[in-house]
């Protein structure tokens, strides 16, 4: 299986390539400005050059305040990149992965857990800009795995996890919402369900989360401990931090089709920090 890696930089790529090269699965990782997604010409080229059995787009827009403003860039990179990147799949017969947010989703919902039926409605450029991607790679192929993901974390500096030791180094307590909730998600786990679906040639929709759900605050508990880090925290609502963009308070997804679809069992959240801290090197264990 040749595989084509769009995003080399983020922490989910990084992940599918350290777990490609322990495999020996022969990939492809270009520089971003080789294998720009936004650009058609570049795409094209790469793709007709390798010719991949696989894309697994990594590349997003992942700043949510400033998609309100750079609202333009959100959509290029979220939605148009996906759009080209689906096309050329569609093209050159090559199955495209692609990675969707929570964040399409409202929080309204009070009966359980999100599932891949439940009516979108984003609150914020960020989750619409996600939407028209997903709905763009529809348009244009129909073989590809869209996987909704949240709270994602692995080795980098752009997730909660880092941020939190950041805060925890430069501040005598802190303030964590309590208020917010949806599932922590470990690149690894990502990365060993996204491989174990192209080996079955699934193709659709679906929720990909680490088990369960919880709060920012309990997930800052459990790391903080995990770490022995001996930092209060206080709980404190959303609405306290003054934030510019409206984000759902309660977006966590169900991961029971994809588990049912593959018949495995997916880690819990708490397990996946565990796991990560752990192995991380990123951070000084006391």
């Amino acid at each position: 299986m040749k595989i084509l890696i769009a995003g080399k930089q983020g922490q989910l790529a990084r992940a599918f390539i350290k777990r490609l090269q322990q495999d020996s699965i022969d990939f492809l990782a270009p520089d971003e400005d080789v294998f720009e997604i936004t650009d058609s010409n570049k795409i094209m080229s790469v793709v007709d050059s390798y010719r991949p059995e696989v894309i697994i787009n990594c590349a997003a827009y992942n700043l949510v305040e400033q998609a309100e403003q750079d609202y333009g860039n959100a959509f290029k990179v979220n939605g148009l990149g996906p759009k080209l990147l689906a096309w050329a799949a569609q093209k050159y017969n090559a199955k495209l992965v692609h990675f969707g947010s929570d964040y399409i989703f409202d929080g309204q919902k009070e009966d359980g857990l999100y599932s891949e039926e439940d009516q979108t409605q984003p609150l914020n450029q960020y989750g619409r800009s996600k939407l028209m991607g997903e709905r763009w790679v529809q348009e244009e192929t129909d073989n590809y795995l869209i996987f909704r993901l949240s709270w994602v974390f692995g080795e980098g500096k752009q997730n909660f996890i880092y941020k939190l030791f950041t805060w925890a180094q430069n501040n005598r307590f802190l303030k964590i919402s309590c208020d917010e909730f949806s599932v922590p998600t470990y690149t690894e786990t990502v990365v060993e369900v996204v491989l174990k679906a192209l080996d079955q040639n699934l193709t659709g929709l679906y929720h990909l989360t680490n088990q369960g759900f919880c709060s920012r605050y309990q997930w800052a508990l459990q790391v903080m401990a995990t770490l022995e880090i001996p930092k209060f925290i206080r709980p404190v609502s959303i609405t306290s931090f003054n934030l510019p963009v409206k984000r759902p308070l309660f977006s966590a997804m169900s991961n029971k089709a994809i588990a049912l679809q593959l018949n495995i069992d997916i880690p819990s959240w708490e397990e996946a920090v565990e796991q990560y801290l752990k192995n991380s090197t990123q951070f000084n264990k006391r």
